[in-house]
């Protein structure tokens, strides 16, 4: 297969994904942002110490699904356009901006056309979300599409799984206190391909009917040599003992954060932040 044809069932993938997280009940529970207009998203309340005061600043969300993270730049007082290649995420993501009375513009496109689907627009600030990546076949023309989307002068910022992580075996019969590699760290021509019916947060037992997904991981060292190489300057690398879901059995929750067993904690990255700014 392609990488446009493994793009085009990570797309009906995901629009069966937004059905289900965006259903009332279940999900990201949107009421919680209906009922409280100053909610943010656990994502950006975190990320908001490395993005600055965001007042009038025009920002591009890349994959930004269903919205939650995006309502939460808008409330921090950016100007938001959201992209995403799901069409159902959008409509959710349109929906509940209206229900908040939050102007907002979203954008159907995979993040490879996005550049002509929003016409060599140039934005304050790219923002792109824990969880996005890994959809991404070939992270150097990622690179290429974050610094055309950038204003001289304009500011990048990724939070996303680290590829250490990615790379540890998810099993449930490894061996308790171990941890074991299963995954490639580089990227690869190939994708990693899963036949999963369930999504990563609740449905009240709904599954998937497009389960089939394609991932691939990205060396951290690629990901910086993307953004460089598309002319950006790095400004902020840090690595997080810590992710947001849980991605190995053996991981431990606190404070709705997902760490390792204290005798591991320091063993390995969990999840990583990069800023990067257009020298004007």
């Amino acid at each position: 297969m392609s990488n446009d044809a493994f793009i085009e069932q990570n797309r009906l993938n995901w629009d069966d994904r937004a059905g289900l997280h965006a259903q009332p009940t279940t999900g990201y529970r949107l009421d919680r942002f209906r009922d409280d207009r100053s909610l943010l998203s656990g994502v950006v309340d975190f990320d908001r110490r490395y993005l600055g005061d965001l007042t009038g600043l025009s920002v591009l969300h890349l994959q930004c699904h269903i919205g939650t993270d995006t309502l939460s730049l808008a409330r921090l007082g950016a100007r938001v356009t959201g992209l995403d290649q799901s069409g159902t995420s959008l409509d959710s993501a349109r929906a509940l901006f209206e229900s908040v009375d939050t102007p907002g513009r979203f954008v159907q496109s995979n993040v490879y056309d996005a550049v002509d689907a929003l016409d060599g627009e140039q934005f304050d600030l790219v923002y792109t979300g824990v969880g996005s990546l890994n959809w991404l076949p070939d992270i150097a023309r990622w690179g290429q599409v974050v610094g055309a989307f950038m204003r001289p002068g304009g500011h990048f910022y990724i939070r996303e799984g680290h590829p250490m992580a990615y790379a540890i075996d998810d099993g449930d019969d490894v061996p308790a206190g171990t941890l074991r590699l299963k995954y490639p760290y580089f990227e690869t021509i190939e994708p990693l391909t899963f036949d999963d019916p369930n999504t990563y947060v609740d449905t009240a037992g709904e599954q998937l009917t497009h389960s089939r997904s394609h991932e691939w991981n990205h060396g951290i060292g690629e990901v910086f040599m993307a953004l460089t190489n598309a002319g950006l300057r790095v400004t902020t690398l840090d690595e997080h003992r810590f992710l947001d879901w849980r991605m190995i059995p053996q991981q431990v929750e606190r404070d709705e954060l997902f760490h390792l067993p204290d005798d591991q904690i320091d063993m390995v990255p969990m999840m990583y932040s990069i800023a990067a700014m257009k020298p004007a």
